[in-house]
């Protein structure tokens, strides 16, 4: 009899991380691996931000900090919103934690009770799909199309909610896809929640900044629907600060108690020097770069034609974040070298194996047709990856 509880039993692993665990293991090895599979970006904290953690460790900022974030750091959050989304909040609104996956952890635990529905589009991020089970809520999967740019549309969204719904969840720029959702899109997704006052919306915003199109937009500015968003978001993605490990949440001031009160009795207040570099970078406007926004779309035009030239895959332009997310379903059947691919994992471990480059199956992200990698690696590294895969690839049949 296994000691383990029937939670963690039924917790899948998260694919992109296993992929990259896999990835730095063959690295070890000696071999040369190009790794697209991880999420985070190429580039390092600005030196403005790192100049705060020097100086907050000099200053001797090294005692716990207040469970739900610094004052200092709620409120600039809360001008953050303002400034950038035209949104208005008060600090006891905010939430900070270790990262946006531990605010999203946050909200499923203080929201979701044993039967509650969540409703998740595919492709969707992997840890959505765990975290409810984690929650003992039911993951709805409503599965979107390549051809709609894997966006949800309002008569999915009508069809998929039921009296058991209490979340819908949303992400956009979207990871896995890149995909972005515009202003009237999101305009028409609001009127449908508008008839349903008790279902709230989830809103991961983290890929905020790395919008190739204008402006981005929240679905939080509907006033009629404001007070049940809970809207996630942090420093990793914008402000290339992966490893400081600072997420937060905007939220109806009940919900945001309640996550407050639950990370009390979890991991305390988030790291004190590194919320002191998140205050630096959310009040420092010029601390997202715009040049890394822009080598991320210029990668993105040079991928997207190193896709197209590789026979079978098939892919559209995203509009954000940094991934693509090809459909390599041509392959399904197909055989090289005596390997025979049945699946979107077949084909990632033959390239890895193979090619020396990991990609992510897109059985992760609810798309088995499909596989996700990341373009967050340097232009020479991209161009020889996709070198390796294509001819890795070239006697598929």
């Amino acid at each position: 009899m296994s000691c383990l509880s029937k939670r963690i039993s039924r917790l899948a692993v998260s694919q992109t991380l296993a992929m990259s665990a896999k990835s730095r293991e063959l690295k070890a090895q000696g071999k040369d691996v190009i790794n697209l599979s991880v999420g985070e970006p190429d580039f390092f904290t600005p030196d403005v931000v790192k100049e705060a953690a020097k100086k907050a460790i000099d200053n001797n900022v090294s005692f716990y900090a207040p469970v739900p974030g610094f004052p200092e750091l709620r409120e600039a959050i809360t001008e953050k919103l303002k400034r950038d989304n035209n949104l208005e909040y008060s600090a006891d609104q905010i939430v900070v934690s270790t990262g946006a996956k531990h605010s999203l952890a946050n909200v499923m635990l203080s929201m979701i009770d044993e039967g509650d529905e969540v409703i998740i589009p595919a492709p969707y991020w992997v840890s959505y799909i765990e975290q409810v089970k984690l929650a003992d809520g039911t993951p709805v999967v409503v599965q979107t199309s390549q051809e709609n740019e894997f966006k949800i549309t309002p008569q999915q969204l009508e069809q998929a909610i039921t009296e058991k719904t209490k979340i819908f969840m949303l992400c956009s720029p979207s990871n896995p896809t890149g995909s972005i959702y515009s202003v009237e899109e999101l305009a028409q997704l609001a009127e449908v929640l508008k008839k349903h006052p008790d279902v709230y919306i989830i809103s991961d915003e983290i890929y905020e900044y790395i919008n190739f199109v204008g402006e981005h937009a929240s679905i939080a500015s509907d006033a009629d629907i404001k007070e049940r968003v809970i809207i996630i978001n942090g420093v990793s993605k914008g402000y290339a600060m992966t490893g400081w490990r600072i997420g937060y949440i905007a939220a109806p001031k009940e919900i945001a108690a309640a996550c407050n009160k639950l990370q009390g009795q979890m991991t305390s207040g988030a790291c004190s020097v590194a919320q002191m570099a998140a205050f630096e970078a959310i009040g420092n406007p010029n601390s997202t770069s715009k040049d890394m926004i822009d080598t991320f779309k210029r990668r993105r035009d040079m991928v997207y034609d190193l896709i197209n030239d590789i026979p079978g895959w098939k892919v559209n332009l995203p509009k954000g974040a940094f991934y693509f997310l090809p459909d390599i379903s041509w392959y399904f059947g197909k055989s090289v070298n005596g390997v025979t691919f049945n699946s979107a994992m077949d084909l990632c471990m033959y390239i890895l194996e193979n090619a020396g480059v990991a990609i992510v199956p897109g059985e992760a992200f609810g798309v088995p047709s499909t596989v996700r990698l990341s373009y967050a690696a340097s232009d020479d590294s991209l161009k020889e990856a996709f070198r390796r895969i294509k001819e890795a690839l070239k006697d598929a049949k």
